[in-house]
This record gives structure tokens, C-alpha cells and sequence, in this order.
């Protein structure tokens, strides 16, 4: 049973990661099936938005992964591959978006929440302090307090 169960760890760790790409995707070229995959890892898949598409199941993945085995196939270099896409597409598909004026946004948006969320912590301090505490209670307020609750008390 031991022998069973150390198998089925080795096994475990020398897996690799699983690419969604089917094998009817994949080139017969090894060297462009490389090529294409590593291209694909920089690729973003706009469905699930966290995983390259070489590794998402979605079906949008897969029409890249299309595209981009075809493009490849067809002769065109790394860069132009990635242009293609980036033109169908727009910069968002990278998944290292570069920087420039118009994704900006994408490199300056977590900053800007960060001190936006920075700068209302010190105005909601700096407000709380300002109020400092209440004035004590004089010595009507207290036999007043003390009445209502005497009132409150017998009913």
C-alpha cells in the first residue's frame, strides 16, 4: 500500500501543468507548437481575465489559440503574432500590458485607489481628533440624567 501511494505522489510531482490546448489545436511542428505556446502565455484570456490562454477552457481561449497556432504557422514572427491580437483586441490582452498613454490607466488605476484610500483615512482622522471629546456633564445635566432614569427604572 506504501508503494502504491509513493507511486501515485511521484506521479503527482513530476506532472507539469496541464495546458488547455487541444491536440487537434496543436501544430505538428514541434518547434512551432513551442512557439505558439509561448506566445500564448503572454496572452490574457478576456474571460477569465486571470489565466494566459493557454490556460483557460473558454471558448474565447481557444479561438485564440487558433488564431494564434494559424498566424504562426503562416510564418509571421513573435511580434507580429502579438500585434495581431493586440490589434483585434486592444493592449488589455497582454498580460504584461505596456506602458504608454493609453494604458495608463491599467499601470496608474491601483496607485490612485491607494492614495485616494490614504487620503480619506487622514481626513477621517484628522476630523476625529479635531472633534476631540465631549464637555463633562454639568451638575444639572447629571441630576436631570439621574431623574429620568429613576422615572424609567419604576415604570
Amino acid at each position: 500500500m506504501r508503494k502504491a501511494l509513493a507511486l501515485c505522489a511521484c506521479l503527482l510531482a513530476l506532472s507539469g501543468p496541464v495546458l488547455a490546448a487541444d491536440p487537434d489545436e496543436m501544430l505538428k511542428d514541434p518547434a512551432q507548437e513551442a512557439r505558439a505556446e509561448k506566445i500564448g502565455q503572454g496572452l490574457r484570456c478576456l474571460v477569465c481575465q486571470s489565466e494566459s490562454i493557454e490556460n483557460s477552457n473558454a471558448d474565447l481561449a481557444r479561438d485564440l489559440r487558433v488564431i494564434v497556432r494559424e498566424r504562426v504557422k503562416a510564418g509571421d514572427s513573435d511580434r507580429q503574432v502579438v500585434g495581431y491580437v493586440v490589434a483585434r483586441y486592444g493592449d488589455y490582452v497582454l498580460l504584461k500590458p505596456p506602458f504608454k498613454a493609453r494604458t495608463l490607466v491599467l499601470w496608474g488605476g491601483p496607485f490612485a485607489l491607494l492614495l485616494g484610500a490614504l487620503g480619506v483615512l487622514v481626513v477621517f482622522f484628522r476630523r476625529r481628533s479635531a472633534a476631540g471629546s465631549p464637555p463633562p456633564l454639568t451638575p444639572e445635566e447629571i441630576r436631570r440624567l439621574d431623574a429620568l432614569l429613576k422615572d424609567s427604572g419604576n415604570s
